[in-house]
């Protein structure tokens, strides 16, 4: 995902707010687009105002910040505005399927095949406990499956994430309430965009 200039704006989604229905309804998108999503914008604006942050791209934040208990605040916001960004992109009007091209050599070389990703990212994602992300990336030459909380991010660790999928509450409980595991199984069956997740592996290897 390409830089982003500061002053932060929120992003555009990249469909329509009731294209990932019935999986995701335009209720729970509006909500978690237009509220969340813009909230951790409009926070990390106020956070950066004034300061040298304001000329960096969020990843620089983030990059920079990360491990400062004093710039906690602009951490947690500066990621889940990139997150939030990521995750929209990492799903697709009839998503799912299989991966294919060298997305799907790296997955069987590294991870066992689709299947296994599949259950890996279902398993992080149900077991990642209260808020957070599950995640496919790119550590160091081999692909991972991991899980990160609250506002944590891979690219604050080095790591290149592929696709994500967020957990905390407001993104699935207006549709799914108390039952994680059935959203999990919607995205990684029927939204999951693995066209997305091959530009960011060619994009880490070059």
């Amino acid at each position: 995902m390409a830089d982003q200039a500061a002053p932060f704006e929120l992003e555009p989604l990249p469909y329509a707010d009731d294209a990932l229905a019935p999986c995701i309804s335009s209720n729970t998108l509006s909500f978690h687009y237009g509220k969340h999503h813009q909230t951790y914008v409009n926070n990390l604006n106020k956070l950066v105002e004034g300061s040298d942050m304001a000329d960096m791209s969020l990843e620089e934040i983030i990059r920079s910040t990360a491990g400062d208990a004093d710039k906690a605040a602009v951490l947690n916001n500066a990621a889940q505005v990139w997150n939030h960004s990521f995750y929209w992109k990492s799903m697709k009007p009839g998503g799912g399927g299989e991966p294919e091209g060298d997305l799907k050599v790296r997955i069987e070389q590294d991870l066992g095949g689709a299947d296994e990703v599949r259950k890996a990212l279902a398993t992080a994602g149900a077991t990642q406990f209260g808020s957070g992300w599950a995640w496919l990336a790119l550590d160091g030459d081999k692909l991972v499956v991991t899980k990160t909380t609250n506002a944590d991010t891979p690219i604050a660790h080095g790591v290149h994430p592929l696709i994500t999928v967020d957990v905390w509450e407001h993104a699935y409980y207006l549709d799914y309430q108390n039952r994680r595991p059935d959203y999990l199984a919607d995205f990684i069956g029927k939204l999951i965009n693995w066209d997305f997740a091959a530009e960011n592996l060619a994009k880490a290897g070059s």
